[in-house]
């Protein structure tokens, strides 16, 4: 069986089938609780900074700890279904002969483009202050569109920041809320 150059985005192909492939029991396992544990890790770094949050006394309902909670409590149900979702795929392993359908393809997951993303995210989290948004954001997209295949990383790059640049635009200047400036601001 042959794989494309970069299965990541072959996964994006319209109206087929795929599964990934993936060793036997643990592997699976592995595989199938990988995105319920990082869903579950973000929910509560959210409930974290909901609880040390200082809310002035007298805040009117729903307040700011509102919101955060509601995506905090959907993200822990959408881990759960994932896990339960996990469960039933080891469990059930289906006979694509025997239910008629055609069978899927198999592809794997990119271990370089996986990394890309992770690690600029990383990257991200930790530079943001730093650099600033525009260049921050830009380089995280940059990033990202490596990962899944860009051919032209100069116009990655520049589709990048013209995008953060937006993003800052409309969040600094037209809502009020300030994103960090970082090297363009001095600091």
């Amino acid at each position: 069986m042959t794989f494309p150059a970069n299965p990541t985005s072959a996964s994006a192909v319209i109206g087929e089938r795929l599964r990934l492939v993936s060793g036997p029991g643990l592997a699976a396992l592995l595989k199938g609780l990988t995105m319920p544990v990082i869903l579950a890790a973000f929910a509560t770094y959210l409930v974290v900074g909901i609880v040390t949050m200082r809310v002035p006394e007298g805040t009117a309902f729903p307040g700011p700890q509102f919101f955060p909670g509601i995506i905090a409590a959907g993200l822990y149900a959408f881990a759960a279904a994932l896990v339960v979702s996990a469960i039933r795929e080891i469990r059930a392993t289906p006979d694509p002969v025997a239910s008629g359908d055609e069978p899927a393809r198999a592809v794997r997951v990119d271990i370089r483009s996986f990394a890309w993303v992770v690690l600029s995210f990383l990257a991200f989290a930790f530079l943001l202050e730093f650099l600033g948004w525009v260049i921050a954001a830009g380089l995280l997209f940059w990033c990202v569109a490596r990962a899944f295949g860009a051919a032209r990383p100069l116009q990655s790059l520049a589709v990048g920041f013209t995008l953060s640049s937006l993003a800052y635009i409309g969040f600094d200047m037209l809502l009020g809320m300030p994103l960090p400036s970082g090297l363009l601001g001095g600091f």
